[in-house]
């Protein structure tokens, strides 16, 4: 197997033009370049033996010396990308502290040192208000180290206890990292032993105690804001909002009450008020969960715009879901059609998608057929690119919904094509058939409905809807699977679809008291 090229792969289409672009940067000759053509080679759909590499390459005369230093300056590209796009991306303090001690190191070197401590100082500022602790104690040992040029002022002394003092902030950093890898590792080990519905409380209090960790998760939002990252992705696995609901929102606030969110924690504020809103949402408790999505609105406005972009698609659309479920659907149109067109906001590719197929299902709501149609050819892009963006699921919903859309329209023999396309990759992506077995249990009721769309009517497909298979219990139930049972379920009845949904929608599960 090779390496580089499977890190290669791993990279969205978007990721590899920037790439091919960041190859030719600062370079005159931009044909050619061996560099380039050996990036495309291995990103090619045929895996090429490290001798078809090399007679691609030197066709003249194959050179193994020469194609492995090549492979080693790709690498350097591929090395120095990451680090700028991770530059440019971390929205947290952690990119300009690195800039600025870099830059006081320079300055230290060439003999500047009293603009290097003037550097220092704003680092180790901005690391302390935002508890960058590892950063923090980098800072410190620089300073240290260059304690002979400090200005008056600057006691050695003094550092040193800053210094011991951060170091056990940061060894609790340390300790918070170790008890998150280990909850993860015996939550997985609890589902394979089939205890992972009640393992989480007692996996967590377990392993906070043995590293001490329990005031600290309680004091620090960072912490806290990992540990139920934790717990929602448990959570997601199984679809077991219920019981994640309490949780989440005692731990929020407790928080809140006790310490407070500062501006340096916003960005983790925000993730778990959508954490609390999006959890409300899939328990179908959509009115709570819009009133949380208030405060993460009010939070988002309240500071800078760093976290605008992250957390302005999210909010959109979990809110124009629940309008959609508080019959307030042409208020959910607006609200995403607005992001689409909003030119203060660049939307990635994920977002892109999540709009319009979130789009496409409000004007199915609202029986607007044509104008579904429009929106799903609008995504204008093939199955295999959605799910290296999305994911299996999503491509299952989009092509579900275009199914109904073609059917809805009298287009039955196309909703009969794109039927049997579903069946045939539910069976060639999963054989074993469990994994999406609702899946092909939906489409031979819509089959039969195609085939002749009176015998939803009949008693015998009644009784045959009623064992559908579903992932959880009903009170539990993923509100897409919903959405398409109540397609069924509204032509079985002869309503419209939309009141179908919204009356099995308010059958809210019971939660405990929060």
């Amino acid at each position: 197997m090779d390496d580089l090229r499977t890190t290669l792969a791993t990279f969205s289409p978007d990721d590899r033009k920037d790439f091919a672009r960041f190859i030719q940067r600062q370079r005159k000759k931009t044909k050619g370049r061996l560099d380039a053509r050996l990036y495309e080679l291995l990103l090619h759909q045929r895996v090429y033996s490290t001798e078809e590499l090399i007679r691609h390459l030197y066709p003249e005369e194959p050179n193994p010396v020469a194609y492995y230093a090549l492979r080693k300056r790709l690498m350097r590209h591929l090395t120095d990308f990451l680090l700028l796009r991770q530059r440019q991306q971390d929205a947290t303090a952690a990119a300009p502290v690195r800039g600025q001690l870099t830059l006081a190191q320079y300055l230290f070197d060439v003999g500047v040192p009293r603009l290097a401590w003037t550097t220092l100082r704003k680092a180790e500022k901005l690391a302390r208000q935002n508890e960058q602790y590892e950063l923090l104690n980098t800072v410190y040992n620089l300073q240290i180290t260059n304690a002979d040029t400090a200005p008056a002022g600057e006691e050695l002394a003094d550092i040193i206890r800053r210094r011991n003092l951060n170091k056990k902030a940061a060894d609790e950093e340390e300790r918070a990292s170790i008890a998150n890898s280990l909850i993860r590792q015996r939550l997985r080990e609890a589902r394979t032993r089939g205890r992972g519905g009640e393992a989480f409380d007692t996996i967590m209090q377990e392993v906070l105690r043995e590293y001490e960790l329990q005031e600290a998760f309680a004091r620090r939002p960072s912490l806290l804001y990992r540990l139920l990252s934790i717990a929602r992705s448990a959570m997601l696995v199984r679809r077991d909002f219920v019981s994640f609901v309490p949780f989440v929102v005692r731990c929020y606030n407790l928080m809140e009450k006790r310490h407070g969110f500062a501006p340096a924690h916003r960005y983790y504020q925000l993730g778990l008020l959508y954490m609390i809103a999006h959890a409300l949402y899939r328990t179908r408790r959509f009115a709570e969960s819009v009133a949380y999505l208030e405060q993460l609105r009010c939070a988002l406005y309240s500071g800078s715009r760093s976290h605008y972009t992250d957390f302005l698609p999210k909010y959109t659309f979990l809110l124009a879901a629940n309008y959609a479920f508080l019959r307030r659907n042409a208020e959910s149109i607006q609200l995403v059609e607005s992001l689409l067109c909003n030119a203060e906001v660049v939307l990635s590719s994920r977002d892109q998608l999540t709009a319009k197929l979130g789009l496409s299902f409000h004007y199915f709501a609202e029986s607007q057929f044509h104008k579904t149609n429009q929106i799903l050819i609008s995504i204008g892009r093939s199955d295999h690119w959605c799910e290296q963006q999305m994911g299996l699921e999503w491509v299952f919903n989009k092509n579900l919904g275009e199914m109904l859309t073609q059917l809805e329209m009298g287009n039955a023999d196309l909703a009969l094509n794109r039927l049997r396309a579903i069946e045939r990759m539910v069976r060639e992506r999963c054989p074993d058939g469990n994994t999406y077995h609702y899946v092909l249990t939906f489409l031979a009721l819509v089959r039969e409905i195609i085939d002749d769309p009176a015998a939803a009517n009949q008693p015998t497909f009644a009784e045959r809807l009623g064992k559908m298979p579903t992932f959880l219990p009903l009170e539990r139930e993923d509100l897409q699977a919903l959405s398409f049972y109540c397609w069924l379920r509204a032509r079985m009845l002869r309503k419209p679809y939309y009141d179908v949904l919204l009356e099995l929608a308010d059958t809210a599960p019971v939660l405990q008291a929060l």
